[in-house]
């Protein structure tokens, strides 16, 4: 009797080919659009915890050698390169899998309107709103000229901005970061219409109409914003120390989870290069393997509570089995 042989896929990347059964559910035209667009959001929330527990881990078995292969069953250098691989073969798809639900959401009479496709009305109605709303949450920071980089929050989205200056003998191209604040701030704006037209903009589309009126003391030929977004190592570090109890370890533990070492840089495609060099330089990636070229919007968590008074005007119900797959989603991550 011959030997049975035993084939063990990787958890890492059995988890993966598990998170785009998620997007599946994204492409499958027999769901309702807005369940679509959420589960693009479960998707990506899920991603980003992938990379802040797991590929944070692999990381740090590359520090110990054959020990660290015999921990996670295969070479860390290798699965982080199988990983980045299958990463941005997904986020390929999931850009073309967003394109097309904007089109069809527009057959519903839901439109996302960007900062270059406002009409006369509409650009009055968000230049107000950013003057009284969202100009006084936000610190731009002129980081090639501050002393030190400033900290990168976890999974925040940044607008990274270039002037090109018309000064001579001035540096052609000035750099600047913008925290988008969507943690005081709904991410999704309901335009007003007169109409039975939903025009939704997102708030980073808002500060990105709004940028010549942030850097007004400048004199610029042209000012571009690009969305960023880093995240970090949330394992925990366990302190060794015996003086100290098990519940003061883990409370420090968790403080300075917050400030975990990056772990990926997710980054619109289309920015320049030098300002994104820049940036990789200054946070200290090192390698290729940790960033991630992506589209224009980046935390598609957000669209996990996509707007419900919009679902209901077009008459399009969630049904009870994505509630199921988001608990599923949750509860399955929770093993790994």
């Amino acid at each position: 009797m011959k030997n049975k042989v035993s084939t063990l896929i990787n958890r890492d990347l059995s988890w993966l080919s598990f998170n785009a059964r998620v997007l599946q559910e994204a492409e499958d035209e027999s769901v309702p659009l807005i369940e679509r667009l959420r589960f693009l959001g479960i998707f990506s929330n899920n991603r980003d915890e992938f990379f802040k527990v797991r590929v944070a881990t692999i990381r740090r078995m590359m520090k110990f050698g054959k020990r660290g292969r015999e921990i996670i069953g295969a070479d860390p250098a290798q699965l982080l390169e199988q990983v980045q691989q299958i990463v941005i073969k997904q986020q390929k798809k999931f850009d073309k899998l967003f394109s097309k639900i904007l089109l069809e959401l527009e057959e519903g009479n839901i439109f996302f309107i960007s900062d270059k496709e406002l009409n006369p009305t509409q650009e009055l109605f968000v230049r107000d709103y950013f003057h009284q709303k969202v100009y006084p949450n936000l610190m731009p920071i002129m980081i090639d000229s501050a002393p030190h980089f400033p900290y990168l929050k976890d999974r925040m989205i940044y607008l990274a901005v270039r002037i090109k200056s018309t000064i001579k003998n001035a540096p052609k191209n000035k750099f600047s970061l913008i925290e988008i604040p969507t943690d005081v701030l709904p991410r999704i704006i309901v335009l007003p219409s007169t109409t039975d037209k939903k025009n939704i903009i997102l708030l980073e589309d808002i500060i990105r109409f709004c940028l010549n009126d942030i850097y007004s003391i400048f004199d610029y030929e042209a000012i571009e914003g690009y969305t960023i977004k880093l995240t970090r190592d949330a394992e925990l570090d366990i302190d060794s120390d015996v003086s100290k109890s098990w519940l003061e370890k883990v409370q420090k533990s968790v403080k300075q989870r917050k400030r975990g070492e990056p772990v990926r840089l997710v980054y619109d495609e289309r920015i320049p290069s030098d300002l994104l060099e820049y940036i990789v330089k200054k946070i200290k990636l090192k390698d290729g393997e940790y960033l991630t070229p992506g589209g224009k919007y980046h935390n598609f968590k957000d669209f996990i509570n996509f707007p419900r008074s919009e679902e209901e005007s077009c008459g399009l119900k969630s049904p009870s089995h994505s509630i199921t797959l988001l608990l599923l989603t949750r509860k399955v991550y929770c093993l790994l």
